[in-house]
Parts: C-alpha cells; sequence; structure tokens
C-alpha cells in the first residue's frame, strides 16, 4: 500500500523542530516534550550506532549526543518534503564557527508525526568516526 502524502509544510517543520527541540536542546524534560509532539509513539531513529525505537529510548539517544557537546548548535540548510518524506542538510559545532560535522537527516511521516529519520553523517569528521566506533563498525 502507497502512504498518503503528508503536507509539505508539516514535513519541513517536522523537520526544523526536530533538529532544534530534540537534538539541540539541552533541557531533558523540553526535549521529552517535543519527542512527544513530533514523534509516532513507535517511531524509529536509525544513527549509525544503531536504531532507536520510541519515545523513551529517542530522548535517551538525544541526551546522549547533546552530553557530548552541550554548547553544539545546528545551522539547518532548507528542507524539503515529497509526499510523506522529507530531508534537511545541516551542520553542527560551536556557535558562530564552521561546522565540526554535517550530515542529513531523512524522515518518514504518517500521521503528521516522524515515523523514521534516518541520519547520516558525511564521512570524514571525528563524529562520524566515533559514531562509527561506537557501532563497531
Amino acid at each position: 500500500m502507497v502512504p498518503d502524502s503528508e503536507p509539505a509544510d508539516r514535513i519541513r517543520a517536522l523537520l526544523l523542530r526536530n533538529l532544534a527541540e530534540v537534538f539541540g536542546e539541552n533541557d531533558a524534560t523540553r526535549r521529552r516534550a517535543a519527542i512527544e509532539q513530533l514523534w509516532a509513539e513507535d517511531g524509529v531513529l536509525y544513527a549509525p550506532t544503531g536504531p532507536v525505537a520510541g519515545h523513551a529510548a529517542i530522548a535517551e539517544f538525544a541526551g546522549a549526543l547533546r552530553a557530548t557537546h552541550p554548547d553544539f548548535a545546528y545551522a539547518p540548510g532548507n528542507p524539503q518534503a515529497l509526499h510523506n518524506a522529507g530531508r534537511l542538510g545541516w551542520g553542527s559545532g560551536p556557535r558562530d564557527e564552521a561546522p565540526a560535522y554535517t550530515g542529513w537527516d531523512f524522515i518518514l511521516v504518517e500521521g503528521g508525526r516522524i515515523a523514521a529519520l534516518y541520519v547520516f553523517l558525511d564521512e570524514g569528521s571525528a563524529e562520524s568516526r566515533r559514531m562509527l566506533d561506537a557501532a563497531g563498525n
């Protein structure tokens, strides 16, 4: 069965809000509230370290990632939407400096919420190597 299309504006908002309010948020309570608004209950995050499923696990993953560099900010590119999917290029690093690493988020949306997020880190950065090492790759 082919999934229904989702409104492009909603997909773009999900991409931008997820980057800022989930992965860019240092406060665990605000992060968890954003996850509950943006993610399907059974949503799956596919990171280089492996898949993570459900609100609690996604909150834990995002919190652990923030703890590795709490002073970093995300600089989003232009989000794109197509049917029930979207992608967003981004950079992350200390504020007002060149990004320490870059990547792409690709989401699948069902019922107006993120059902799946695939995180692609651009190869060669220290963060990409750290995540691949953590995954045993």
